[in-house]
């Protein structure tokens, strides 16, 4: 590609770890050495052949993606520590996409990670206003306009809940479409063994689930979690140059959005949490990878979006043009959204079941992608993704949001080049780590720990 859009660039390497309750048990350095170690080795090179990373995290000191990647070696390369609230984890993979794109690097690593606190969320700056108080207050100024009246109930999940409760006013959907969502998710996360919950609960459970807020109960919510995942992107030289044209998965566009002024000039709380910026970064996705308006939908075939609640999965299969202009819900109905329908959305089980570390979440999403466009994933495959005439396939779309605000869109494709056979990621890691979930040994970092490391950092880490 050239021009504004810069050479192509691919995802090599990708690791993850188990998204767990949040008990303290593992250190955000030792998180990130698991999901970066995967990683090297799914891409077979050491740390060594990193030119630059992004390592994102909401809730840790400063320095943290330096103290976690030193594990793997002190190369000298440029560190930055990203924080974009919910969407942290794609933010980081959006900045080393952009150096890989604009010929600055061949190979540059994006890490996240996440060990966060019960409960929900909160400042750890008590002595000044949050940013995100504005989002707040807009949302419930917003509810003078809506039929439930005054909600109630923690912050996030009350925004999310009024943006659902206008798209219900708007087009008649309810909260039983909302437990369709999250008992989708749900059932799907019983074959992720990376997942914070397996317990596949029913729409019924779902719906008697302690309420959250008037339109939430708490299955519908995704859950505070500790967790890491970690992609590396390259150009197209390096592919070939590691012969890695048997796993390389092609991020064909990217964007990265924030808010305009319909956030808060159009009183929507379906704005406030960013159905217009959702919107307007898939339509650049879909634009930069040459569809016209409103076209391209039809050619993907599974989705990761950012589940944070099952309110937001409802609003984003319209946002993200996933259906027609106020039929959402009967998206869902259909069962559009799971295997057998038009797309799989959210095979992994989403946020609401697999869980939601901040800095991790949109680094496992695609994990999840790719892994689903290599046909690695098992239980969780989508099918039929290249049961088309393009040998190609089908499209992965990826959506991760942070209210504040900043929203991630990915969509990622099996290259032209592609070549099955050879050694491959899953031989390299010694399973397939798709959809098996094992720890890593300090003999696997032993193989991807770059030549100048320091055994007085490695010493201390904990596997």
């Amino acid at each position: 590609m050239a021009g504004k859009r810069g050479q192509r660039s691919f995802i090599i390497g990708a690791g993850c770890t188990a998204f767990i309750k949040p008990r303290g048990t593992r250190t955000t350095e030792d998180m990130g050495l698991e999901a970066a170690t995967k990683a090297l080795l799914d891409a077979g090179i050491t740390y060594d052949s990193v030119e630059a990373a992004y390592v994102g995290f909401c809730y840790g000191d400063s320095c943290s993606g330096q103290r976690a990647l030193y594990n793997l070696g002190l190369t000298g390369i440029p560190i930055t520590n990203v924080n974009n609230n919910c969407s942290t984890g794609s933010t980081a993979l959006y900045n080393a996409n952009m150096l890989v794109k604009a010929g600055l690097v061949d190979c540059a690593l994006a890490l996240g990670f996440e060990r966060m606190n019960r409960g929900s969320l909160g400042t750890n700056w008590p002595d000044r206003p949050p940013p995100g108080r504005i989002f707040n207050a807009a949302s419930e100024e917003a509810e003078d306009l809506l039929s439930a009246g005054e909600n109630f109930g923690p912050g996030a999940p009350r925004m999310f809940a009024n943006g659902a409760q206008e798209y219900f006013d708007k087009y008649g959907a309810s909260i039983e479409h909302l437990a369709q969502i999250a008992s989708k998710n749900h059932k799907h996360s019983v074959n992720n063994p990376y997942s914070q919950f397996r317990d596949g609960w029913s729409v019924e459970q779902v719906l008697k689930a302690p309420k959250i807020c008037n339109q939430l109960t708490k299955f519908m919510c995704s859950p505070t979690s500790d967790g890491a995942a970690c992609c590396i992107v390259a150009s197209e030289e390096f592919v070939h140059a590691h012969h890695l044209e048997n796993q390389a998965i092609e991020i064909v566009s990217q964007s990265l959005n924030t808010d305009d002024p319909s956030t808060f000039e159009s009183k929507s709380a379906m704005n406030i949490i960013g159905f217009n910026m959702s919107k307007d970064c898939a339509n650049k996705v879909f634009a930069d990878a040459g569809f016209g308006p409103g076209e391209g939908r039809d050619q993907v075939g599974v989705v990761e979006l950012h589940d944070c609640f099952a309110a937001n999965e409802l609003l984003m299969y319209d946002a993200l043009g996933l259906c027609k202009p106020g039929e959402a819900h009967k998206m869902a109905e259909r069962g559009d959204n799971t295997f057998g329908g038009k797309y799989v959305i959210n095979p992994s089980g989403g946020l609401e079941a697999k869980g939601h570390p901040l800095g991790a979440t949109g680094l496992g999403m695609h994990f999840y992608i790719t892994m689903q466009l290599r046909e690695w994933a098992g239980p969780m495959q989508a099918p039929g993704l290249f049961d088309i005439a393009d040998p190609r396939g089908k499209y992965g779309l990826i959506h991760n949001i942070g209210i504040g605000g900043a929203v991630v869109c990915s969509l990622l494709r099996r290259p032209e080049f592609f070549k099955a056979g050879g050694q491959t990621g899953k031989d390299r890691v010694g399973y397939n780590h798709a959809h098996e979930c094992r720890p890593v040994t300090m003999a696997d970092v032993d193989k991807v720990k770059s030549r100048k490391n320091s055994p007085y950092v490695l010493k201390l880490a904990r596997l």
